[in-house]
């Protein structure tokens, strides 16, 4: 065994396979994977392995669709078959939520020259004239659906590996993994040591084991899943064909050929958790005894819709572990405390994105991030505030739930509340509907009944009216939002300037009490982050971005190393804050205070220590609302009195509490852009109206990556969209995000944020357009539940364009 490597990667299942061979295919031939038992063992060797395409997140499916294409080529490269069937997938919609979802999917489909479309019930009994459709809606059919053999492609990935220079070394269990001080590893195991400068943990059900080798605590815990395959059924073995897949997901089970009978799996809600306290080391190709009797619901659902596996016998049942994070997504990414630490894990549906998964995994490793924004993977979503009891709570909903829709905006209570704030209580006593924000609830609008719960759904839900009010509240008289949940840093030291000037693309406030607004460069010249810096004093300075982006901007950060004497200090926990916003918000708050608010004396984007209510605050003059404001951020401790102090000096002003759903209707009328929506490392700058506050005249980070793309014409131009009113109110909907976009019949783009602007009167929503297409003035389609909606590209905001409101 070798004893240097450029990376060694950890567990020998399906992942951990395809993470080595697309190393290996970028360019990284001198790679390890080191397995403790068998290629295949934990999970992947029992996995069911469907395969298909559509997922409700744009990216994902693209994964999906690579995955699905990679197969027979490398069945074809290596000559090892991944035992590929590709009937079909048929997926039903019982319900009118359901119908919503596969409708969007579907026009998703037809943007991306995907293949996923609707047929009739006559199409569909010919396709599988086993399954009843009976009390089916909406039939849509994927070609591409299928499955296939578990050991089959993780043996491709590994032939594929090997024949490019990778090592794999199985029976070779990982002891411990050593940082040593220039950051790189040392990966001990009984048959000898590696060093290496990436370990890439992709070790499955022992993940946690693993990961706790280097001093990491990953929130997973894995659950017993079951499905069963029948005997013969004769209806199939007197076929000449295979017959497409049944996603029913209404009906809580999926269900494929296997052979000549059926595999029937189900997510139950008896949720089994296992190995709570730890993966057995000695646990290799192992089962759980049968327990059908937990999933006998879902049974008899299959069998109403499939009379066919009433009758047939039990051929044999697998009752195996699977590993889940707390959203079943995939932990993914380089650890941010760390450096040369990668982890891939909590994988559930490996079989569909094994191979995109891979590639994303090298691109981040060879080339510094992917080509493709992937937060909703990366492992920074999480931090501490996950433990074990948040984990194994949202994990059993997660479980139980698998198959229900995730709705735009939907919030599930699950390990709930995790963190709150001190002024928590009295929100919600005033009729606060929280969310979770990086573990944080936050407010998400105010109902009259304290108690009153979100309902969910594609269409305006029990949330739209209330907000509307908080709305027109602010825009009318003014509104107090917190913003606690927001990242908040100090910066602060002789070199404090020079290393916030080597970080972001714009040039720092020179003068003491000003701000600025400054974009943070990814690997690939795209935008990485959006924040807003001001300065305090001579040597320090304060830096607001997205809160729920704070760890995975941490590894941006960490790139520059800090100059002699200068400190950095997140402020997040330790301080809260509030934006109090709306034409007499001015008035309001100079009720309060001594400092003068006038325009001459507090300009826009400038900065103040005040005592405001007899409380010390950094008093920001900026809004995301696109109204005249102030952030206002004080010591955690004094939230509570703040907030009762604006509360009382609004009554007078008819100014009150509002929630973060008004905020985001609020800056889709002025246009603003948010992080993970419209500014993500996939667009550059140019592409999102920010390369005014790209300073070339000097160095900082990734400006190599800007120059080259700066100059390149943009790709797509993000716009504002009015929706036709009648067609919105007649759907009873509105864009929420990710809705395709065509003209003239060509898919030209997609919604990036939407919902209704309360103070114009208009469904608005952002989005992309492909350069050379729609421009300002035209008319286009957005599909909106899956259905067109006109509307129509806008020349400028609706709300306030020349920004006077904002000046005042």
């Amino acid at each position: 065994m070798k004893t240097h490597a450029q990376a060694v990667v950890i567990g020998g299942g399906v992942i951990g396979c395809s993470i080595l061979y697309h190393l290996a295919k970028l360019g990284w031939s001198d790679v390890v994977l080191l397995e403790r038992d068998e290629l295949t063992s934990g999970s992947t060797w029992h996995a069911a392995a469907n395969i298909h395409g559509l997922h409700d997140s744009t990216n994902i499916s693209r994964i999906q669709h690579y995955t699905m294409n990679l197969y027979k080529e490398l069945e074809a490269e290596t000559g090892q078959g991944c035992g590929v069937f590709q009937p079909g997938s048929l997926y039903l919609a019982q319900t009118e939520a359901r119908e919503h979802q596969l409708r969007l999917q579907a026009a998703k489909a037809k943007l991306y020259g995907m293949n996923f479309y609707e047929i009739d019930r006559d199409e569909a009994e010919r396709l599988h004239p086993l399954v009843d459709f009976d009390g089916i809606r909406c039939i849509m059919y994927e070609p591409d659906g299928g499955n296939v053999d578990p050991s089959g492609v993780t043996a491709a990935y590994a032939a594929g590996a090997r024949a490019m220079g990778a090592e794999i070394h199985r029976f070779t269990p990982v002891t411990a993994t050593e940082p040593q001080p220039d950051g790189s590893w040392i990966v001990r195991t009984p048959k000898g040591d590696i060093a290496t400068p990436w370990v890439i943990n992709a070790a499955g059900l022992w993940g946690r084991e693993v990961a706790a080798l280097a001093g990491i605590k990953l929130p997973l815990q894995p659950t017993e899943h079951q499905y069963f395959v029948t005997e013969t059924i004769a209806e199939i073995a007197g076929l000449d064909r295979r017959l497409p897949s049944v996603a029913d997901r209404d009906g809580e089970y999926y269900l494929r050929q296997e052979g000549q009978g059926l595999l029937i799996g189900a997510y139950e809600r008896d949720v089994r958790l296992w190995a709570e306290n730890g993966t057995p080391l000695d646990f290799a190709h192992d089962l759980f005894p049968d327990d059908l009797e937990r999933i006998e619901d879902n049974m008899m659902r299959a069998i109403d819709r499939v009379p066919a596996v009433g009758t047939a016998g039990i051929k044999r049942v697998i009752n195996g572990p699977m590993i889940w994070s707390p959203d079943s997504n995939v932990l993914m990414g380089p650890v941010p405390e760390l450096r040369g630490y990668f982890c891939c894990n909590g994988i559930i549906p490996g079989f569909s994105q094994s191979g995109g998964m891979g590639l994303m995994a090298a691109q981040w490793i060879i080339e510094g991030e992917m080509q493709y924004d992937m937060f909703a993977w990366d492992m920074a979503r999480f931090g501490d505030w996950a433990n074990e009891a948040f984990t194994k709570a949202r994990v059993s909903d997660q479980y139980a739930h698998r198959f229900a829709i995730h709705f735009p905006n939907e919030e599930r209570s699950a390990g709930r509340p995790a963190r709150m704030r001190p002024a928590y209580e009295a929100q919600q006593k005033r009729g606060a509907v929280f969310g979770l924000n990086y573990g944080w609830e936050h407010p998400l609008w105010f109902a009259e009944e304290p108690g009153t719960q979100d309902t969910n759904g594609f269409t305006r839900q029990n949330w739209w009216e209330p907000v509307g009010k908080e709305a027109r509240m602010l825009r009318e008289a003014a509104g107090i939002i917190d913003i606690s949940n927001f990242a908040k840093y100090r910066v602060s030291g002789p070199g404090a300037e020079d290393w916030l000037n080597a970080v972001f693309a714009n040039k720092m406030p020179s003068a003491v009490g000003r701000s600025c607004l400054t974009p943070l460069i990814g690997k690939r010249g795209g935008v990485a982050g959006d924040f807003t810096v001001t300065r305090l004093a001579e040597d320090e300075f304060w830096v607001i971005g997205s809160g729920m982006a704070e760890r995975y901007h941490q590894r941006f950060f960490a790139q520059v190393p800090l100059p002699q004497d200068t400190t950095f200090e997140s402020l997040t926990n330790s301080h809260c804050g509030f934006n109090v916003a709306g034409p007499k918000a001015r008035d309001m708050l100079q009720r309060l205070t001594n400092a003068s608010l006038n325009t001459e004396d507090f300009p826009f984007m400038r900065s103040k220590r005040i005592e405001l209510a007899g409380i010390e605050v950094v008093a920001l003059r900026v809004s995301f609302t696109g109204d005249l404001g102030w952030e206002l951020h004080c010591a955690e401790a004094d939230q509570l009195a703040l907030y009762e102090g604006l509360l009382a000096a609004g009554e007078a002003f008819g100014a009150g509490p509002v929630g973060s759903r008004a905020l985001m209707a609020l800056r889709i009328e002025k246009g603003y852009g948010s992080w993970s929506r419209e500014y993500s490392p996939e667009y550059w700058p140019q592409e999102v109206g920010l390369e005014r506050l790209c300073k070339l005249d000097k160095d900082f980070l990734n400006k190599d990556s800007l120059l080259r793309v700066i100059d390149k014409p943009a790709r797509e131009a993000l716009v504002v969209l009015s929706l036709d009113a009648d067609a919105c109110s007649a759907s009873n909907a509105d864009a929420t995000g990710g809705e395709p976009i065509f003209w003239n019949g060509q898919g030209i783009g997609r919604v990036t944020s939407g919902g209704f602007g309360y103070s114009v009167e208009q469904s608005l929503a952002l989005g992309y357009v492909r350069a050379g297409t729609a421009q300002a003035g035209d008319t286009v389609e957005v599909m909106v539940l899956g259905q067109p909606h006109q509307a129509v590209i806008l020349h400028e905001p609706p709300f306030d364009p020349g920004g006077q409101r904002l000046r005042a």
